[in-house]
Formats: C-alpha cells, structure tokens, sequence
C-alpha cells in the first residue's frame, strides 16, 4: 500500500530549488488524526549532511527551522544526534535523533522518490515541552505526546495510540483466523476482523498491541483515518483502502 501523504513533485522543479537555495522542504498538512511534518531534500545531495525531518509544529514554524538548519550547515555545521542544540528555538534547546530507514517507506516518500534510493542519513529534529521534557521523558506533556512520532524506536508498533488501547476484534480473529478487514471508526474506535460482516456474537475487546503482536502486518495501516477502511484477500497481500 503506498502512503497516500506523499507528494508527487517535478524531480527537476526539486533541483532547482535545492542549487538555488540549498534545499527543498516538502510540507504535509497535519489532519483530523495525524500530526504535519515537514522534511529537507538536498542536505545529503549539497553538502553531505543528513537530512532533516520535523513533525508537530505549523508549517511556518518547521520550515522557519528547516530553513535555519539549511543556513548554517552551509556554513559549515554538521548537526549529530542526542546533542543539544539552543539556537533554534528561544529558551528551549532541541535535540535530533537518527531516522531509521524503517520509517523512511512512511515519511520520506517524496525524498526516496527523488534520490531514487534510501541510502541517505536523517535526522529528526525534536522539540520539548514548555518545561523543556522531550517526549521520551516521563513527565513529558501528555497532550503532546502523539504530535511526535519518534523514528529511531517502536518499529513494532507505529500507530498514534497508547498500546493497551482497547480495540475490537472476533473470537475467530483471537483462533488464528486472518485479518482481512480493519475499520477505523467515526469516533476513533479501531475493528479488525476476518469476515466483512462479523457476528456481534463473537465480538471480543483486546489491546491494540496484542493485535499488532499476532499479526504485524497490520501495522501499515496506522495512516488510516477515522471513517476509513481496509481490506485485503490473504496476510501477505497489500492492502486496499477508502
């Protein structure tokens, strides 16, 4: 399944923008569900640098960043994970982590697109709370935890919710069934079922994580939006989406 939040942009268009400015951002809104972010393409490309990926912020915030990222590696900085760096952002230091490429197929669509490969570094540049915690800290603000996403960990689990959310599935699901239809509700409630239409009967509440465990293919679907669905024939096969 392609991720349908990356955007098809001239590669020659991207080209041009990255001679005349160093890089190209390429912004995704953030929706009802999930958080925006915004990425550089043309740090590795010019100047041999990782490139760099924001998420949670407006866009003229993360690009304001970006962009400030993108002057001063053209001086001569080189950014590295886990370091603090206090120039960013008034009176709160940030931090970068290293991208792994298991998230590059979620995030970096447009990027992989135009370098033709994943073979390039990224960072994340990650932003605190107000009481300058990083969303791996434990008292970090829970309203903020899901703008987020940390893509150096958690590659087993992608979705924007907390692990033991509950979740409904079917008696024949938890006996080894396949799952071949997965809703997510109106209201944010997620389905995963074998049978399009399954009986009330055999419905069953287990935690999402314990879904994703028996079945780990499920986890490409935590793009889906409330009120959409997803099928497929057979595990193994790609899944179809409205």
């Amino acid at each position: 399944m392609d991720n349908c939040r990356h955007e098809l942009i001239d590669h020659q268009h991207i080209a041009n923008i990255i001679d005349q400015y160093g890089c190209f951002i390429v912004y995704v809104e953030e929706d009802a569900y999930l958080p925006g972010f915004a990425y550089t393409i043309g740090l590795f490309q010019k100047y041999d640098h990782p490139e760099i990926i924001c998420f949670g912020l407006p866009s003229e915030v993360s690009g304001s960043l970006l962009n400030d990222a993108c002057e001063q590696i053209s001086s001569g900085q080189i950014f590295t994970a886990h370091s603090h760096y206090s120039e960013f952002l008034k009176d709160f230091a940030i931090q970068f982590l290293p991208v792994h490429k298991s998230s590059y197929a979620d995030y970096l669509g447009t990027g992989s697109n135009y370098y033709h490969h994943t073979d390039f570094p990224v960072l994340q540049l990650v932003w605190p709370d107000k009481q300058s915690l990083f969303p791996w800290e434990s008292e970090f603000n829970p309203h903020w935890k899901f703008r987020q996403p940390l893509l150096d960990r958690n590659f087993d689990f992608k979705f924007y919710e907390e692990r033991n959310v509950a979740v409904f599935t079917t008696s024949q699901v938890l006996e080894g069934q396949p799952i071949r239809f997965v809703y997510h509700n109106e209201d944010g409630a997620w389905q995963f079922h074998s049978d399009q239409e399954p009986s009330l009967a055999d419905a069953k509440l287990v935690s999402l994580e314990e879904i994703v465990r028996m079945d780990p293919t499920v986890n490409v679907l935590f793009q889906l939006l409330p009120g959409e669905a997803a099928w497929r024939n057979e595990v193994g096969e790609e899944w179809a989406w409205e």
